[in-house]
Order: C-alpha cells, then structure tokens, then sequence
C-alpha cells in the first residue's frame, strides 16, 4: 500500500506533500509477579478484597500511550480462596484487571511458573484472560488449541505483527490433563515463524523465557537460541526469567539485510524481591516503520528503568519509574540508587544501539 502511495506521488510530481512513515510503537516490561507480601497488602488495602488500583498508576501513562503494550504475566490466575506467593504462585483475577486496566494489551503465560496450580489454574488463567479481553500467548487448552491460534497475527497500525512465546520449563511439573506449554524447541519455533511469514506477518515478536536467576549478563544458551532466532526470521525478541535486567542489543541479520532487536532479560516489573539487583527492570520501547518501498522493519529501542517500591503505611507495592523517583519513599532510595547504578553500569557497557530514553526523564536524572 505504502509503496504504491509513494509511486502515486512521484508520478504526479507532488514534490510538496509530505508524507510522514507509517509507525507504531510496542512497549514491552519484565516479571509482573505476586509474592504473598504483595497478596496480603492487596487483600488488607481491598477489606477482604484484592485491590491492585494503586499500584500501575505511576506508569500507566507511558504504557497507555504505546500502541501495544506486553507484559509477562508470571502467576496463574488461580481462583478464589487459596491464592498463594512463592514458590507456588496464585493470584487473584483482580491482579490482571489491574494490569489491563495500565494498558496492557498482551499477557505472556508461557513461563517457569504457569503450571504451578497444575492444568486446571492453568486452563482457568487462559479463561480468565479471555474474560478480561487480554491478548495473551503460550499456554493453549490443549495442542489442537495451539495449532490453529498459533501464530497470533495483531494489525497494529497497520502492521500485520506475530506474536510468539516459549519457556525454558515449568519447574518439573508436567501437564497432567491435556494442557499445552509453548517449550523451547527449536523445530517447532522454526516451523511457528515459518508459518507466521506464511499467514502474512510482517513482522515477528518472540518472547523467550530463559537464562540464568540473578545473573547479570546473558550465557551462551541465550545467545545461541538468539542467532537461531534471528536466523529464522525474528525481528524483535525479547527476554525474561532471570528478575534482573540484562544487555540489550540491535543485530544487523546479514541474510535479510535487517536489524533485529535482542533484549535478554527486562528483570521485574512488579515483585516482592529483596535482592539490590531483583529491585527493579526495564522497559522497552520499540518503533515500526515502513520504509520507502512499503517494507515493514525495525527502526530502534530504547529503555527506561522502573522500580517496584514497597508499601508503607496504607500505600501499596507500586511501579516507580525513573522519571517519577520523587516519588520513591525516602526509605527506599538507597534501594532504588544501587538498582538504579548497578543496573546502568551493566546497560551502558553491553548495550548495543539500544540507549537510555529521555522521552520522560528530566535531565538531570
């Protein structure tokens, strides 16, 4: 279409129209999980309900503003009344609404942790999903499911983008009643890009859950699963699983002649994690475009990081990001500073053409 606009205007010579590109911009954030601490301050600020209302509003406006918003959603939606932290996570229904109601459009579900009530909150989490009219990828009903939703295909300003998701495992638990987990496997990730290119995909989003907890720099299983991945045709993949940030980095993939975007791990997006480096994540901004033939590419990323700040007083957990850190409690500004340095340190020295934003944060941050 695009292209035969161009063509339409250089045939008549239409010299003064300016034609701004076709774009859209996707934002992508790490873990949102819920540890008993955060149930518990949720159920007591709800009065025997499950109130999350204050906990995204700091972020929401940026994430509103995307024109896709995906976050992975580390917690089966277990149903009432026996909701649970770590490690078997379950959580309220309330906790996605929230997370909806922040702008997100997509859930992930394919993680370490999505069959931690087994198959039945598993299947649940997906009919809750639906019920919320969430996007959501990774765990089917069963394979026949996944046959025929896979790939999901999203027209997002005009673009026709895949949307795929893998897990590394499931903590051992094994599906026991017919529930599908999108493993990774590089056959069947293979033969899922493949036919997405085939349905029409402009562009291909794969969401990996994989790596090392705690460890600040990618391994090699990453990195290799990341050249199969860019081999195969993906052009944005994005990590998590490790609750700290890792390097981000734009791969030029010589066969397509194409950029492609790698970020290994967006650490938490909201969690009750002690650790200076499990305090916070990142987000992600990323922009389409169409270039001057029509094409769909990715243009380039950058980041911003976000804190989860813990409650005091009557206040609830709560997403902080760098450009709203007035906000953070005096208490816990040492916390956010040593995430805040630390996270930095690493970005700064490994990140490739992916750089901090100034989009919100003043300059002085």
């Amino acid at each position: 279409m695009w292209s035969l606009v161009y063509a339409i205007i250089s045939l008549f010579g239409c010299t003064t129209v300016s034609l701004a590109p076709q774009q859209a911009v996707l934002v992508f954030v790490g873990d949102a999980m819920q540890h008993q601490a955060q149930l518990d301050k949720a159920h007591e600020i709800g009065r025997d309900k499950y109130d999350y209302s204050e906990c995204f509003t700091l972020i929401a406006p940026a994430i509103s503003e995307a024109d896709y918003a995906v976050c992975n959603l580390e917690v089966p939606l277990g149903g009432p009344p026996n909701y649970s932290g770590y490690p078997c996570f379950s959580a309220p229904d309330s906790f996605a609404e929230a997370l909806k109601d922040a702008g997100f459009d997509m859930m992930l579900t394919a993680n370490n942790h999505c069959l931690d009530r087994r198959d039945k909150a598993a299947r649940r989490t997906l009919e809750a999903l639906d019920s919320l009219k969430v996007d959501h990828i990774g765990t089917f009903h069963n394979i026949e499911e996944r046959d025929s939703l896979v790939p999901f295909i999203k027209d997002i300003n005009g673009f026709k983008i895949a949307f795929l998701n893998y897990t590394y495992g499931t903590n051992g638990i094994e599906p026991n009643d017919g529930i599908e987990v999108a493993l990774i496997d590089k056959e069947k990730i293979g033969q899922e890009i493949a036919k997405a290119r085939n349905q029409g995909a402009e562009l291909i989003v794969v969401a990996m859950h994989w790596g090392i907890e705690y460890v600040l720099i990618e391994n090699n299983v990453q990195r290799n699963l990341a050249d199969f991945l860019i081999d195969s045709g993906a052009d944005l993949i994005i990590g998590g699983h490790p609750h700290v940030v890792q390097p981000m980095k734009v791969v030029h993939n010589e066969k397509e002649d194409k950029d492609v975007l790698v970020v290994y791990s967006l650490g938490n997006f909201i969690s009750n994690m002690k650790t200076a480096d499990t305090r916070g994540g990142a987000m992600v901004w990323t922009t389409i475009e169409r270039d001057e033939n029509g094409k769909a590419k990715f243009k380039n990323a950058e980041y911003e990081l976000i804190f989860a700040a813990k409650p005091e007083g009557k206040r609830n957990f709560r997403v902080i990001p760098a450009w709203e850190e007035d906000s953070i409690p005096s208490t816990q500004q040492h916390h956010w500073d040593i995430f805040k340095r630390g996270a930095v340190k690493i970005l700064d020295k490994y990140n490739v053409e992916v750089p901090r934003s100034n989009k919100y944060r003043p300059t002085n941050l």
